[in-house]
Formats: structure tokens, sequence, C-alpha cells
């Protein structure tokens, strides 16, 4: 089997390097980290979300054709991909193509854009009413860093003194807690109605 050296000129390449040494693997983690941005668009309300994940990973793929350090491939992409965002909604004729009405000065309202808009608020209330080790923990096990994300939870379990298994069902528990009060929240304020 015969490996290639990721080359300036290559830069996809390098990002499926960056990504993992065995080309397959690269491969899975690639389709992965665009699912991840495609979800990552829509949930911020944008129209062109497999685009911009597209021109995302083509914008990492060059910075690492052009010798740019990323320790966290997947850190790197989320921050991209917000700079992608801003110039998405900075764009006049982005706007204008999503409320074709807008020259009249009467834009629609989008329901999806709304219900996702009142997810995340829910999900930032519903954080703010965690205790404070709870909301750390769960920041904490989900944060991106340095190296594969099992090593850094393996680490946080051991500061914690519990098994990694343990750790896991901790999180699962505060997860599925979180879940429930977003849902609650979000089905108030649905029969709540608009302004709610």
């Amino acid at each position: 089997m015969s490996t290639t050296t990721p080359t300036e000129g290559d830069p996809f390449e390098r990002l499926l390097a960056a990504l993992d040494a065995d080309r397959e693997r690269a491969g899975e983690r690639y389709e992965v980290q665009r699912r991840k941005l495609v979800r990552l668009f829509g949930w911020r309300g944008c129209l062109e979300a497999e685009q911009c994940a597209d021109e995302t990973l083509d914008r990492v793929a060059r910075q690492l054709a052009a010798g740019a350090h990323v320790p966290d491939v997947g850190a790197y992409c989320h921050g991209v991909a917000m700079n992608v965002l801003r110039e998405y909604w900075r764009r006049p004729e982005r706007r204008a193509d999503a409320f074709p009405d807008a020259r009249r000065g009467a834009a629609p309202p989008d329901p999806e854009i709304e219900r996702r808009e009142t997810r995340l608020d829910c999900l930032d209330g519903c954080m703010a009413g965690l205790e404070e080790p709870a909301r750390a923990l769960l920041v904490r096990y989900h944060a991106a860093g340095e190296g594969p994300a099992r090593a850094r939870r393996s680490a946080l379990a051991r500061e914690l003194g519990l098994p990694l298994n343990a750790l896991r069902i901790r999180t699962h528990r505060l997860r599925t807690a979180l879940a429930r009060c977003i849902d609650a929240c979000a089905s108030d304020r649905h029969r709540a109605g608009p302004g709610a």
C-alpha cells in the first residue's frame, strides 16, 4: 500500500491527512464533519447549508495546504463556519432570495427559522437553569479541544474520579433532562403564540 504525502497544491489531500492518517477513516471523518456543518448552518437558518458547508471545508483545506497549524480540525471548521455564516448573512442578495417580498418591506417570517430560534433561546434558558456543576460538566464534556474527544473525556473522567462509562451515563442523563426542558419551553412558547 503506497502512501502519498499531501502537498501544498493538494488541499483536499491535506485536509484528509489532518482528519486521519488512514485514508478510509479520513474519508469517513470528512463526511461526519460535513454533516455536522450542514446541521450547524441549518440550525442557524442558512438556506444554503450544503453550499456553505462545502465552502467551509474548502477554506479549511486551503489553509492547511498553505501550512496553517490546526491541532483540532473540528474546532477550526466551526470557527471558519461562523465566518462563512456571517458573510452569508451580510450579502444583500441572500436576504432578498430568502424573502422575495423584502423589497416591498414585507419579509414573511420563516416558521422553520422561528422554530429553531425558539429552541436555541430555550436551550440558553435551560442551560442557565442547571446548577453550575451540571452546566460545567456538560460544557466540558462536549467542548472542542486538542486531540480526540475520547481522550479528552477520559481525562475529564479521571479528574472527576469516575470511570469513563459513569461519566457518559451522567452526561446522558443531563442531556436527557436538558432536552425535556427545551421541549417543554418550546411547547409553552408555541402555545403562547408569536412574541412570547
